[in-house]
């Protein structure tokens, strides 16, 4: 099979190309021939060893991929060859030698519990990109923030990929959404999918702006995937017992906040790490998997593919993902 390898930390021009044997699924396990796979900004951290759960190589990258199971291992209960499925597989696992594990690949075996179907009537590129960016914005507004209805949300990078996700569940959900954006552009995306009002953060300050938005409450919940300089005007801008969720550091530097700003408002800065949290609450991930299927056969979220790339054209896939140049989500099609 053709996969993508990380060999050695580095830039993603230092991943290789070549040719695998294929996997063979383990007990429990069920090998997918995949077709398409997510592009995120993190997977750059995770090639450069600096994401915060460190992965030696050699490995496959790729946090979520869709396909077809093709074979079934011993112990598998659940699934059946012929499903169509999406694949959220924990990278880091070397079986013989070999890298295995990850999406970028056109074949792949997982644990059946990192598989579920694939919801009818969405295609092989919107299951590859629904996973990541669903699952952690889900995460943060419903277990993390606990955001109600008719509050607040401001989301940062509000027309990335993750951002995008962000915009549509907190809508879903019953909040207020404050897109802000670097470009009129990307806000005219965000408010595409469904904000309510928008922040240019490169023509206004956007404690102002927030501000000027919410009638000086300010903001109940901030969902920022970007970190930088814009995380302590953010932070300065949430209400009286604001949310404050760290989600990414899109921007490059991890902010370092004053922490008098969270005890003058009694405001909680609040990490969201869903990979963890899905490996420690199983149930509760399926749970949330379960109600943002609901959602998107209601039509109230819908997974948005804005861009495809060949395998092969990994190198510019990156850099447009590190450019910011990208609005919504981008995959990989692997067949």
């Amino acid at each position: 099979m053709k996969a993508l390898v990380c060999k050695a930390f580095g830039p993603p021009e230092s991943l290789v190309l070549e040719e695998l044997d294929d996997p063979v699924p383990g007990k429990d396990e069920v090998l997918v021939d995949i077709h398409a796979a997510g592009i995120n900004f993190p997977d750059i951290l995770v090639f450069a060893g600096k994401y915060q759960v460190r992965t030696e190589p050699p490995f496959i990258p790729g946090y979520e991929a869709s396909g077809v199971v093709t074979e079934l291992g011993d112990g598998v209960q659940r699934l059946a060859v012929g499903d169509k499925v999406i694949v959220m597989p924990m990278t880091g696992f070397v079986r013989n030698g070999t890298p295995r594990s990850g999406g970028f690949a056109e074949k792949m075996a997982v644990s059946e519990r990192h598989a579920f179907p694939l919801p009818e009537g969405m295609t092989f590129e919107q299951g590859a990109g629904f996973p990541l960016t669903f699952c952690t914005s889900y995460h943060a507004l419903k277990d993390v923030a606990n955001i109600q209805k008719g509050e607040s949300l401001l989301v940062l990078g509000a027309a990335g990929g993750v951002g995008t996700t962000a915009v549509e569940i907190g809508k879903a959900m019953g909040a207020r959404v404050i897109a802000a954006a670097s470009t009129d552009e990307k806000l005219e995306f965000a408010k595409s999918v469904g904000a309510d009002e928008t922040i240019n953060y490169s023509h206004v300050p956007i404690k102002e702006a927030i501000r000027a938005l919410t009638n000086g409450k300010g903001a109940d919940v901030v969902y920022d995937p970007v970190g930088g300089d814009l995380a302590e005007q953010a932070l300065r801008g949430t209400a009286w017992q604001g949310r404050y969720l760290v989600v990414g550091f899109a921007a490059g530097n991890i902010p370092k906040f004053p922490a008098n700003l969270a005890l003058l408002k009694e405001a909680s800065i609040k990490g969201v790490f869903s990979g963890q949290w899905a490996v420690l609450n199983p149930e509760k991930h399926i749970q949330n998997i379960r109600e943002m299927t609901g959602l998107l056969a209601e039509g109230k979220i819908q997974s948005r593919i804005t861009a495809t790339y060949a395998l092969e054209d990994y190198v510019q896939a990156y850099s447009d993902v590190a450019g910011r140049r990208i609005t919504g989500k981008t995959v990989f099609r692997i067949r």
